[in-house]
């Protein structure tokens, strides 16, 4: 037993010890970059190298919170090598000490590889690995009291210290009873085991948790995002009334920005100021193009309501959201630079390094493509891209709506790759058309007359119809609400007799361009999921 708990202090040490160091080490990101955080640094190395049905599995099982849950596995990853080390330093010094510091290299490597890396990227990871290392030797000597030690605890205990005890070590092979009170010694070093342990891992706790709410950049850009007053549109959007049938459960056909669906690849969200930002348009072009914050806001902006989508959105998932867009069109600036013959592709770039390769067509055509500055009535949410983002009408996101874009690209598809066609994914990357039931939901519903409501979109063109079946019966034509336009989902309800018993309900729509929906099943790789959605319900 005593073994046991042996080496349960000396996991608890690394454990205590590795908190302490990623502390610290956040606690120097916050002051330096929040974008240099360990924990940031080594999250997005392994956003960047894990396969695409992977990426689809986190989505699928945590959706929006996949970043938190790849934070909670890094920490408990951590959590468990720390252990290792701490217990390999008690018994085989210094190698735990050595895995603490490899930790920390690795974290330093990680900050290294970020695309916005810059020369003190390295030290937040360096400090975090060093003062680990540091802790965890400290309490490992406390696991493994000197002489002097044994000789303060004994005195504290109150025995007699002999000349022979003042002026020697105690021997290897002496006995309990030679030695003298060993349980005094015991106790002695546990409890300042106990306290300096506690006293690590709780500073540890508390600096990662200042950093993450007191970068002094992240408060102010907050502050001035907070500040900011967008200009009006040259161009409003209207919403028809029509468009909300304003059925209890039906998704609204505006998604309110703290409901808006979020899938990118950044750990760490960037708090851009506005005033450094700036946009470059370069490559085949006959003239580069640089634009600025202040530039951008002193031409005509217009409004438009677009439907996004994420490629990684399963049939019936909720990957997908609408919103009234305020920015400017790409083609306009486009055009200012004059793209060459033979350029079919546009590589935008966001601050943190991820890239999305756009058709050309789909920027120069006269789809309501822009660089979106505010989001229904405020300016963009940090999430979702602030200062400035792209929204392209009728291509998943991975493809066209970069967030926090600072470069454009023009170039070819032969030329560049971006970040997830890189990975597998589709280069062109056309929202398919889907549609989902909304209500009822899965589980037990009233029997009799109940009402079948959902949406259904293909953003670029439209919807014609939708169609909903309750078990093996006919296809019925459900009631479509006024569309915004084509670029939005449209609601739809139907009115359908439910008896008492178990019972699937279907839907599936047809786009303005004469399409219906496919009921052939694929997973979202690597073009999007397609399917119809089935919702299964007891009625009684």
């Amino acid at each position: 037993m005593t073994g046991r708990r042996d080496a349960l202090r000396a996991s608890w040490a690394g454990v205590a010890a590795a908190t302490l160091g990623v502390g610290a080490g956040e606690l120097l990101a916050a002051l330096l970059s929040p974008t240099s955080s360990p924990v940031a640094s080594v999250g997005s190395a392994v956003i960047d190298r894990v396969p695409g049905w992977l990426k689809d599995w986190a989505i699928s099982v945590f959706g929006t919170a996949d970043k938190l849950a790849l934070v909670v596995l890094i920490g408990l990853v951590l959590a468990a090598l720390a252990a290792v080390a701490g217990l390999t330093e008690s018994r085989r010094p210094p190698l735990g000490s050595v895995v603490l510091g490899l930790l920390g290299a690795l974290g330093a490597l990680a900050a290294l590889t970020r695309a916005d890396a810059g020369s003190l990227s390295v030290l937040p990871a360096a400090v975090a690995g060093l003062v680990a290392v540091v802790a965890l030797r400290y309490l490992a000597r406390l696991l493994a009291p000197s002489p002097v030690a044994v000789l303060t605890a004994r005195r504290e205990a109150g025995s007699a210290v002999g000349p022979r005890e003042a002026s020697s070590d105690v021997g290897p092979n002496e006995t309990e009873s030679d030695v003298g009170p060993t349980v005094a010694v015991t106790e002695y070093s546990r409890r300042r085991f106990l306290l300096a342990s506690l006293s690590m891992a709780a500073v540890g706790a508390v600096a990662a948790t200042v950093a993450t709410l007191s970068s002094a950049a992240t408060r102010s850009v907050e502050a001035i995002r907070a500040a900011l007053r967008l200009p009006r549109a040259a161009t409003p959007a209207t919403v028809p009334a029509q468009a909300e049938l304003g059925i209890d459960g039906l998704a609204p056909v505006l998604t309110p920005n703290e409901d808006f669906y979020r899938i990118d690849t950044a750990i760490v969200v960037p708090h851009i100021d506005p005033a450094d930002w700036s946009l470059r348009i370069h490559g085949l072009v006959e003239r580069e193009v640089t634009l600025t914050w202040d530039e951008l806001l002193a031409l005509e902006l217009e409004e438009s309501v677009t439907t996004l989508s994420c490629v990684s959105n399963q049939v019936g998932g909720d990957l997908v959201s609408t919103a009234t867009w305020l920015g400017y069109p790409i083609r306009e600036l486009l055009a200012r630079a004059g793209p060459l013959e033979g350029a079919d592709m546009v590589l935008s770039t966001s601050q943190d390094g991820f890239t999305a390769g756009t058709p050309l067509e789909a920027l120069t055509d006269e789809r309501e493509a822009i660089l979106a500055v505010g989001m229904n009535g405020e300016p963009l949410p940090f999430e979702h891209g602030f200062p400035v983002r792209m929204v392209v009408p009728g291509l998943y996101g991975y493809v066209s709506a970069t967030k926090w874009v600072v470069d454009l690209e023009v170039t070819r598809f032969e030329q560049a790759r971006a970040y997830w066609t890189d990975r597998g994914w589709d280069e062109l990357g056309p929202i398919k058309l889907q549609s989902r039931i909304d209500v009822p939901r899965s589980g037990d519903v009233a029997a009799g007359r109940s009402v079948v409501a959902g949406v259904a979109w293909q953003p670029h063109t439209g919807i014609d119809g939708v169609e909903v079946r309750v078990d093996t019966g006919e296809w019925l034509a459900a009631d479509l609400a006024r569309a915004i336009n084509a670029d939005t989902w449209v609601q739809w309800s139907l009115p359908v007799d439910l008896p008492a018993g178990e019972h699937t309900i279907q839907c599936r729509a047809t786009s303005a361009g004469g399409e219906v929906q496919t009921a052939e099943l694929a997973p979202p790789a690597p073009n999007g999921a397609s399917g119809w959605h089935v919702v299964r319900v007891r009625a009684g």
